[in-house]
């Protein structure tokens, strides 16, 4: 491709997990009005459960995520008090016992967890809300720290589905990123995870990391494909150092450019393909029998804050501190640092720090815009029929970008807006084209490939 269009559609961009994203949250949405939001659930409402456990043994250079190390499990157990007390809130303000269909726990690393904390928060959610029978029950996992007992107490909490992140298998990046962890210490992980019947494995690649090579990043996903994990997200690193400042940590000089990072993505990305992977959105990948493959297929491919997921909820409650949840009304956040979110919670309040209320624009550009990164177009009629009169708007707008489309990378007629061929890669970019935020405050992303 040509290095201009790269150069082009590669300015920084939100990766679009929500919309509006989440610079755009305020101190308008309290715990007055998540109290209100949680009193008007109903009854059949699915809810998909978010838990963030932010605590880390060892801090990873490249990591965006909020957390903190620790080498005591004493702040560990004090956290875990807060959080059973902040489910038991949450639960008591709604009208009804709801109906779990995904569970996800996410840091930092719940690898922390000892077996019997696993066991604890297990009942603690169990007397709190039913779970489907067929509820996925998904847990990050930090193979480098996890231990047989560990792994047993997430089976017994019931685990369906194993999230490892790798990386880069490189000895070089490893240490770039301040990440040690063989292909040996991953392979014996999935292989224990396996003999305790866990078939459903997701594995984590980067690219854009400090001192990796075509011929690194290949080697790592050759690795990773070998072990046949049922879904592969291979995630460009977002270096923001002026958010997280331990990032300042990894030599900026060392980070491949613009052309080169591009260039690795597309070439991890046809390995994946020959391995036998099907392409999910831009940049996931799976096996053609795995469900978020038949999402992908059959166009029920969704986005929320884990990225791309087959979850059918209808809302998402999030617990710990800096967990997002998500309902029809709009989103909430709790606190960030973890000592105020304990405070909070020590003084019976809900821990909210921010959120946002959505308004029927934002609906309906958040509904463009995730067809645009699930399914890389949008139905006409079908958002006309959703949305009435307003969305004549989009249209209107969609037509423009269209229009303006010089480089080949859109699709529009009478029934579809779509972005085609070498144009899928930056769906991020052309998908900002219907942010009417974008631009507005002090907001920086990462780069959009």
């Amino acid at each position: 491709m040509d290095h201009s269009l790269i150069e082009k559609y590669a300015a920084p961009v939100p990766r679009y997990t929500s919309y509006p994203t989440a610079p755009h949250f305020t101190d308008e949405v309290n715990n007055a009005v998540y109290a209100e939001w949680l009193s008007s659930f109903r009854a059949d409402d699915k809810l998909s459960l978010y838990i963030h456990i932010p605590f880390c043994d060892r801090l990873c250079w490249f990591c965006g995520c909020n957390t903190k190390q620790t080498l005591k499990y004493a702040p560990v157990q004090a956290y875990l008090q807060r959080l059973f007390k902040e489910i038991e809130m949450v639960a008591a303000k709604l009208p009804h016992r709801l109906n779990v269909v995904s569970l996800h726990l996410g840091g930092g690393s719940p690898t922390l967890l000892q077996s019997d904390d696993f066991a604890r928060l297990k009942d603690v959610l169990c007397t709190h809300f039913d779970f489907a029978d067929d509820a996925e029950i998904s847990i990050e996992i930090d193979p480098s720290d996890v231990t047989p007992d560990q792994i047993k107490g997430m089976v017994d909490f019931g685990l369906t589905r194993a999230s490892i992140g790798v990386q880069d298998f490189s000895d070089v990046v490893q240490k770039a990123i301040n990440r040690p962890q063989s292909f040996e210490v991953t392979r014996d992980v999935v292989n224990a995870l396996r003999a305790h019947g866990i078939q459903s494995i997701n594995l984590d690649v980067l690219y854009g990391l400090p001192h990796q090579t075509t011929e690194r990043l290949m080697d790592t996903v050759a690795k990773t494909a070998f072990l046949q994990p049922d879904r592969i997200a291979l995630f460009g690193y977002a270096h923001v150092p002026w958010m997280k400042t331990h990032q300042k940590m990894i030599d900026e000089a060392a980070l491949p450019g613009t052309v080169e990072r591009f260039e690795h993505a597309m070439k991890a990305a046809d390995a994946l393909v020959d391995a036998g992977y099907d392409r999910v959105g831009f940049d996931h990948f799976a096996l053609p029998h795995d469900k978020m493959a038949i999402a992908a297929r059959d166009g029920t491919l969704r986005r929320n804050f884990q990225g791309y997921t087959v979850d059918p909820a209808d809302a998402m409650i999030g617990f710990g501190g800096s967990a997002i949840g998500q309902n029809r009304n709009g989103y909430i956040q709790n606190v960030v640092p973890t000592g105020q979110y304990q405070a909070m919670i020590d003084k019976g309040e809900l821990a909210v720090g921010k959120g946002y209320v959505l308004n029927e624009d934002d609906r309906m550009r958040g509904h463009v815009i995730e067809q645009l990164m699930c399914q890389f177009s949008f139905d006409k009629a079908e958002l006309v029929a959703r949305f009435g009169e307003p969305a004549r708007q989009v249209l209107r707008e969609a037509n423009m970008i269209a229009a303006q489309d010089r480089d080949g990378f859109i699709e529009n007629d009478e029934r579809h807006f779509a972005v085609i061929g070498q144009g899928k890669p930056f769906v991020r970019a052309i998908a900002a084209k219907f942010d009417i935020y974008f631009g507005q405050g002090t907001a920086r992303h990462s780069k959009a490939v």
